[in-house]
């Protein structure tokens, strides 16, 4: 049965409802304006922790051994190592195609220092002593022969003076007959012929004798200053055979130092992680073996710059495999936190991670047990968790 009401009673009822809607609203908005409970408004607690993920690789990094730059270029004639030996500085990695050919030229060139050796001993020792008494009687001999011819030369020039004063004689008595009428105009003319023949031969034998002398004299002293010189030891003789000595020694160290291009040696200690170039090959991009320091092992962490501020060094981390290479934990201490901010290498898995993030290199150096069980696994992919508050 349907119930009509009056329009006059309606009226209060539509207020009535108003009012209601009202009064229910205004509930509303004070329960949305009361004060939250301080259980929901405090801000989470911060992170013990900060994780990354890394790699693998022996402390110190991992190195590529390269044979020395030659314009002829590297080919390897023998490998001195194997895969995983583990090596010492020094030691002999490889001989290269050309220590043979190096190694002649430098046996040549100790043996010209030995050469120029001994002509400084010559020098500084002088001339024999065979030498030297040969020369004395050279000039021995060329002063007797001196004495000699002047001798002889001046026993001439005294007969020949003692023939012109009997000629002279001879003449003046012939002139004073000639004068007398005793002999003839040719005999006493005769007489004058001999004193000026005689007269002739003195000047010649004199002249003879003064040329006598001076190249007897000059024979003379070029024998003494050949046996002078033969006696000498000149310091510039002695400075000219050192020159060469010194010479010949830097030849020496050029050689050795071109033998030693020749050979491929381990800059540091490690162990042989790869080798990339074998007898026969020529030396490539990637050098010739790969050495890292595999007894001391480090955790690479690329850390977010975000969480850069909460990294100190000696803070302690643990390691794990992400693909359960190893199920051990692996433990370590922050070493070195990186000065270089860069992109992200190990690229996360996660759909959701930053493939473009910003990171910063920590290394984390292994104990020494866990050292030991990764030292064959460089490069591996990791997870680092750094304690921040340690």
């Amino acid at each position: 049965m349907n119930i009509t009401l009056p329009k006059t009673r309606r009226r209060p009822l539509v207020l009535v409802a108003i009012a209601a809607l009202i009064a229910s609203g205004a509930g509303y908005v004070a329960i949305a304006n009361r004060p939250t409970p301080s259980v929901i408004s405090a801000s989470p607690a911060p992170v013990a922790t900060v994780s990354a993920l890394g790699r693998l690789e022996p402390d110190g990094e991992l190195i590529q051994v390269f044979a020395p730059t030659s314009l002829e270029g590297a080919r390897v004639e023998r490998l001195h190592v194997t895969h995983g030996q583990r090596i010492r500085k020094g030691d002999l990695i490889a001989v290269l195609d050309s220590y043979q050919r190096r190694q002649a030229a430098l046996k040549e060139a100790q043996e010209q220092v030995r050469v120029a050796q001994a002509q400084l001993r010559q020098v500084e020792a002088g001339a024999k002593s065979g030498q030297i008494r040969a020369q004395k009687r050279v000039v021995d001999r060329q002063r007797v022969e001196l004495q000699t011819e002047t001798t002889a030369q001046a026993a001439t020039i005294a007969r020949l003076t003692a023939e012109l004063q009997n000629a002279e004689l001879e003449d003046q008595r012939y002139q004073a007959l000639y004068q007398e009428g005793v002999v003839s105009a040719s005999l006493r003319d005769a007489k004058q012929l001999t004193v000026d023949t005689v007269r002739q031969q003195l000047t010649e034998a004199r002249v003879n004798l003064s040329r006598i002398q001076l190249s007897r004299q000059q024979q003379v002293s070029e024998a003494q200053a050949n046996l002078d010189q033969i006696a000498e030891v000149r310091p510039v003789d002695v400075n000219v055979a050192r020159s060469q000595v010194a010479k010949a020694q830097a030849a020496v160290a050029r050689a050795q130092a071109d033998l030693d291009l020749a050979t491929v040696r381990s800059p540091q200690a490690g162990q042989v992680l790869k080798i990339h170039a074998r007898p026969g090959e020529l030396v490539g991009n990637q050098g010739m073996i790969s050495l890292g320091q595999t007894e001391r092992m480090v955790a690479v962490a690329e850390v977010y710059e975000l969480d850069l501020s909460r990294i100190r060094v000696g803070q302690t981390a643990t390691v794990i495999s992400k693909n359960n290479a190893f199920p051990e934990v692996l433990r370590g201490q922050v070493r070195e936190v990186g000065l270089e901010i860069s992109k992200q290498d190990v690229l996360n898995t996660d759909p959701a991670a930053q493939f473009d993030a910003r990171v910063v290199e920590v290394k984390v150096r292994l104990d020494s047990a866990s050292s030991r069980r990764v030292a064959g696994l460089t490069n591996l992919t990791v997870q680092v968790s750094i304690d921040v508050k340690s």
